[in-house]
């Protein structure tokens, strides 16, 4: 794995996001209540709605366009909505967010 440090977790409010842009693709970092973070494609596999402006809430960021609910964890649409967006791996060492590219 090639991980790239990208900020420390404060830098990324609880319930909320940060944008790592990469050659070809936004990612989105989410830090949920529990200080859990996620690294999800920032493209809601709806409408392409960029789901770092979105509410985070237990494990799930929800779109800011149509409110579809996206999990952190698996990327995947909450029903009866369908669909997917990639998942990044992520980790938290002394205090610094990491992300696998």
């Amino acid at each position: 794995m090639a991980w790239k440090e990208i900020c420390p977790l404060e830098d990324i409010p609880k319930l909320g996001a940060r944008v790592v842009r990469t050659t070809d693709k936004e990612i989105g970092i989410f830090r949920t209540e529990d200080d859990s973070v996620f690294a999800l494609n920032n493209l809601c596999p709806h409408k392409k709605g960029p789901l770092s402006q979105g509410i985070v809430h237990d494990n799930k960021v929800t779109c800011p366009l149509h409110n579809w609910k996206i999990n952190l964890e698996t990327g995947q649409a909450e029903e009866p909505d369908e669909g997917e967006t990639s998942c990044f791996s992520t980790k938290v060492e002394d205090g610094i967010v990491l992300l696998d590219v």
